[in-house]
């Protein structure tokens, strides 16, 4: 910012983020003006969630211009710092809800063709109670019958074809099933490969849970073979010549081996057990995590078809650990602060946006609803927006990823924090409980905390000491807040000064909270002073993230003006001489605004103060134009104004009798006509006496009539393009008609001068 209070180089920020629901494009630019940066809706600003390798570093982008500034409006500045400060808190960590079951529905909205995400669909629904089309689990069953019945579908349809028939219920005959599971166990006596050992597995023990007798009798080799696959650092090779391992191929080979243990018909090596196990704990030795304790495992990049993603590494080891978890003795040796961050990861992305992330989210958050090893308790705020007005109560939920009633607990709020991490006050407050509606309430009055941001400390205690070893809570949370509150605004003063020693020629008192107008003269050697004062409801003096002064001259040309503040107050001093050039010397009106704005202010304002006539000198030879105002391109579909217009006044007409007289002597022809028929002797004895030619003459005769009283339409009542489309039609018939009859006429008389 400039002396004038013009922003020069207001920073323009890439974000390389992939996009996900809500979330701005990749790419996008836009201005950041002081005010914190808005998140995305998982409240994550790492690039956490691209299905592709990492992306580029930053690349930077070309300063703005003042013009840039000019162009942000007070109000969509403070609409902007709104949705700035409150978007980061409304994508806090949630349980899961019914926008995860409305998302989930429009992702597989379009019934799938292939097994894989038919899985995903039906295992997502049955998840989430939501109610699928009976139209649509049929189509599912009978993809799945076809490929069980199929002696050509490899293992991995055979897998996904049982896992869809389980979910579903679908009905298949026994002896299918015993055919698929000969050839699913021919499968693992012959490979090597990893993923083949678990689409063989994983189907075998389907059939199991389906009621179906299934036991794997080489239980022991099958576990050395997968085992040895493994890497001393807890990951796993997909095959043998593999050279790099994998974290998601670890998931994947926990979840085998656990089915190895559930289908064999012996207990397994113990001493293999222990093994795994310790490659477990090394595997969460590799954990990722983020400063405010979420965890997650991120895949180690190979090349592109190899690389996973967070989302899928992260679920494909959850999936291996809860399955290996659920069947062995004894207890995994994992933090439950890793289970916790794990569940917080997985809750932070909020509603995916596409469907595989949506089964991996669902499924994952599922398996940590019920494990063996910690079952993670989320800590949420409904409202992370207090109100020092309103007297709000702070309140906190503590439920399981699916939103399930904790057990028996106690909430304290250990420590708050400032916005700049200064402690505000470290004494202990127990949040009382509310039965009726499972939430935890404190009235924040008494801890004396001002409007602001703040980092509310949490700590989570079990009553029972026995749910210690079954829940996990993470101990302390973190939680940010924003309290609101009235602002006082006082000594609010507005004038026109002649010198820097700032004698007023005029001082005029403002009340910024009412509408107050002045009217101010100026010229380019006077100064305009603005100064106000900002108060918190404790007393404390308040600085609010956006303070504009915005001067717009009677042509729409608009010129905005940061209010600095100081200890005391906000002032602002326009020096006219130093601003012509800016104001590109237009001299005139110029209408005064003040825009003050801050997430924590429930009375920012946006003010018009009145007029200011600015006499400016004339513009030099050389001087810079006005910019150019854009044009609405929906002007010219709104109303135009009103056009005036004063008809001739009609000439004068002839009297109603002489009107008459000369439409009685256009009557003179046809009663002449007439006069002349009968003078003629006109008569009807050629009138053709058989039936078929008189016909043709008597249509012949009313077609001539038809004509006569068009020309009488014609004179009364219709327009010359209509009379002559009926008159074409007339024609026609005239001439079918009368060629009939005048050929009847010529043959009678042609007989009759041979006779």
């Amino acid at each position: 910012m400039n002396q004038t209070g013009h922003y020069t180089n207001l920073k323009a920020v890439h974000y390389p983020e992939p996009r996900r629901r809500g979330e701005r494009p990749p790419g996008e630019i836009f201005l950041v003006v002081p005010f914190p940066q808005p998140s995305s809706r998982s409240g994550h600003s790492h690039p956490l969630l691209n299905p592709s390798p990492p992306p580029s570093p930053l690349r930077p982008a070309p300063p703005a211009t003042p013009a840039m500034a000019w162009r942000l409006p007070p109000l969509a500045v403070l609409l902007l710092l709104v949705a700035a400060a409150v978007s980061p808190l409304s994508s806090a960590v949630r349980p899961v809800s019914d926008a995860h079951r409305s998302v989930a529905a429009e992702l597989f909205a379009a019934s799938p063709d292939d097994l894989e995400t038919t899985y995903e669909a039906v295992r997502t629904f049955k998840i989430l109670g939501v109610q699928r089309d009976k139209g649509l689990d049929g189509k599912a069953c009978k993809l799945a019958a076809h490929t069980l019945s199929s002696s050509s579908s490899p293992a991995k349809d055979l897998f996904h074809a049982v896992k869809i028939a389980g979910v579903l219920g679908c009905g298949v005959d026994a002896g299918v099933y015993d055919d698929v599971a000969s050839r699913l166990k021919a499968v693992i006596k012959d490979t090597n490969s990893l993923l083949e050992f678990y689409y063989s597995v994983g189907g075998l023990l389907s059939l199991k849970e389906q009621g179906h007798s299934v036991v794997l009798s080489d239980a022991d080799s099958t576990f050395h073979a997968i085992k040895a696959l493994s890497q001393s650092d807890g990951r796993w090779r997909y095959d043998t010549n593999s050279a790099e391992s994998s974290t998601f191929a670890a998931g994947i080979a926990l979840e085998a081996l656990a089915g190895v243990v559930s289908l064999s018909d012996a207990e397994v090596d113990p001493s293999m057990i222990g093994v795994v196990k310790n490659d477990i704990v090394k595997l969460f030795g590799t954990i990722k995590s983020y400063d405010d304790g979420t965890f997650y495992f991120d895949e180690k990049y190979v090349d592109g078809s190899e690389y996973k993603g967070p989302i899928t590494t992260s679920a494909s080891v959850v999936r291996g650990v809860t399955s290996f978890a659920n069947v062995v003795s004894g207890k995994l040796n994992i933090p439950g602060e890793k289970i916790l961050g794990l569940a917080k990861f997985f809750l932070g992305i909020g509603l995916p946006g596409s469907a595989k992330d949506c089964f991996n989210q669902i499924e994952s958050l599922s398996l940590l609803e019920n494990n063996r090893i910690f079952v993670p308790l989320i800590l949420s705020l409904p409202s992370k927006v207090l109100s020092l007005t309103s007297k709000d109560q702070l309140k906190v939920e503590v439920t399981t990823v699916f939103g399930s009633a904790a057990p028996p607990l106690r909430v304290n709020l250990v420590q708050v924090l400032g916005s700049d991490s200064k402690v505000i006050t470290t004494d202990s407050k127990e949040l009382q409980f509310d039965l009726d509606n499972n939430v935890h309430y404190l009235d924040i009055t008494p801890l004396k905390i001002d409007v602001g941001k703040y980092s509310l400390v949490f700590e989570i205690t079990l009553q029972d000491s026995e749910h210690e070893t079954v829940y996990t809570t993470g101990g302390r949370n973190t939680e940010a807040v924003v309290v609101t509150g009235l602002i006082k605004v006082d000594k609010a003063e507005i004038g026109i000064s002649e010198n820097d020693a700032g004698s007023a020629e005029s001082v005029e008192k403002l009340d910024l909270l009412k509408d107050t107008k002045v009217s101010l003269s100026a010229n380019h050697l006077q100064k305009l002073r603005l100064s106000f004062q900002l108060s918190t409801p404790l007393g404390r003096t308040f600085k609010p993230h956006q303070v504009f002064l915005k001067l717009k001259h009677e042509s729409k040309v608009e010129h905005l003006f940061v209010v600095p503040g100081s200890a005391r107050q906000f002032k602002i001093v326009l020096d006219f001489l130093g601003l012509v050039e800016k104001f590109y010397y237009l001299s005139g009106t110029y209408d005064l605004e003040l825009s003050v704005g801050d997430a924590s202010m429930e009375n920012s304002f946006l003010r018009a103060l009145g007029q200011l006539d600015l006499d400016l000198p004339e513009a030099p030879e050389k001087a810079p134009r006005p910019p150019a105002q854009a044009v609405d391109p929906l002007a010219k579909f709104r109303p135009q104004k009103e056009i005036e217009h004063i008809f001739r006044v009609p000439e004068k007409r002839p009297p109603q009798e002489v009107s008459l007289a000369f439409t009685g002597l256009t009557l003179l022809p046809f009663i002449g006509f007439l006069i002349g028929l009968m003078r003629l002797g006109v008569n009807l004895k050629n009138f053709p006496s058989l039936p078929g030619p008189a016909a043709f003459a008597s249509l012949f005769h009313a077609g001539i009539g038809a004509v006569l009283l068009l020309y009488v339409l014609f004179w009364v009542k219709l327009d010359l393009f209509t009379t002559l489309k009926y008159l074409s039609f007339l024609v026609v018939f005239l001439v079918f008609v009368g060629h009939r009859t005048l050929s009847h006429l010529s043959n009678t008389a042609a007989k009759q001068k041979t006779a």
